[in-house]
């Protein structure tokens, strides 16, 4: 059997690894990733499968940096090529990114099975960009791994009890149970920076709702100097490169008690993480890990 692991940004990577692994253990199974580059910079994608030890992707299609009409169309028209010539029995997608909707619907023209893992989740917003894309791939997957029992509901409630729908739980706990023992090892990040662990605050923003936006960036960064000065701790700030573009371009000030970092490697972002006395971010995946290692978190959105 021959499944296809469609994959794009760094939570795909992550969810996806304990699956990948468990793959590699199978001899019945024979498995490709494709990845299509919508992360496009070494330290937001490479560099995780590098700090995981994964297997170098067969496929990418490094459409990352270009506006949304163009990549979905790159990404559908390049994932079925690959597709028809693969021929797998079936595609696996995670998550609710471009690239998960552009797997879906280029394995649904094909006649592939589609399997999405992380279904059934919601935000009852239809102006988040990931609320269609998930929307879109748990009504044409045929396998839907619900993460939680409120995203089985949701998909029960859609009407989708024909297709299996499966209480799988999420494997972001499958990942940080394996990793947070590594991360402690191998990971050096509070000693680079010095910090003394639960003494700063960590925080990210990446969406384009807050980040694309001058009025919502600029609250956002006002919003961290605050939360520096009354805590009196620091602020770690690992910028995305478009959030790092966007403080450039509305020529913003880096507030003080801020400190902005590089992108960091798998295990040392989890060591940042693990160690923080709090979590400010707008990520859906940091959140989970967040609730996983018990650290308190704050979300970055309306």
């Amino acid at each position: 059997m021959k499944i296809a692991i469609i994959l794009g940004t760094r939570p795909e990577i992550i969810k996806m690894a304990p699956l990948i692994r468990l793959a590699d253990k199978r001899p019945d199974l024979d498995y490709f990733i494709l990845h299509t580059g919508q992360h496009y910079s070494h330290e937001m994608d490479q560099q995780f499968f590098d700090d995981l030890e994964l297997p170098q992707p067969k496929y990418n299609l490094a459409v990352g940096g270009q506006p949304f009409r163009k990549q979905i169309g790159c990404m559908v028209k390049a994932i079925m090529q690959i597709l028809n010539q693969e021929k797998p029995a079936v595609a696996l997608v995670q998550g609710d990114t471009v690239s998960v909707l552009a797997g879906a619907l280029a394995a649904n023209k094909l006649r592939i099975p589609i399997g999405h893992h992380e279904a059934g989740l919601r935000s009852h917003d239809l102006t988040m960009l990931e609320e269609t894309n998930r929307i879109v791939t748990d009504h044409i997957a045929d396998y839907l791994f619900a993460p939680t029992s409120d995203a089985y509901k949701n998909l029960i409630d859609e009407g989708l009890t024909d297709k299996k729908v499966v209480l799988s739980g999420n494997t972001v706990v499958d990942a940080l149970n394996q990793h947070i023992k590594i991360a402690e090892k191998k990971a050096n990040i509070l000693k680079k920076l010095n910090l003394a662990s639960k003494e700063y605050l960590v925080a990210t923003a990446h969406r384009a709702e807050n980040v694309d936006n001058k009025k919502r960036l600029s609250g956002i960064l006002n919003g961290l100097y605050l939360v520096a000065r009354d805590f009196k701790l620091p602020i770690i700030y690992p910028v995305h490169p478009r959030t790092l573009k966007n403080i450039k371009n509305f020529n913003f000030k880096i507030p003080p008690g801020v400190k902005l970092i590089k992108p960091l490697g798998y295990f040392e972002f989890l060591q940042l993480e693990a160690h923080a006395k709090l979590i400010m971010t707008d990520s859906g995946g940091l959140q989970e890990e967040a609730c996983i290692l018990k650290v308190p978190c704050v979300t970055l959105r309306d």
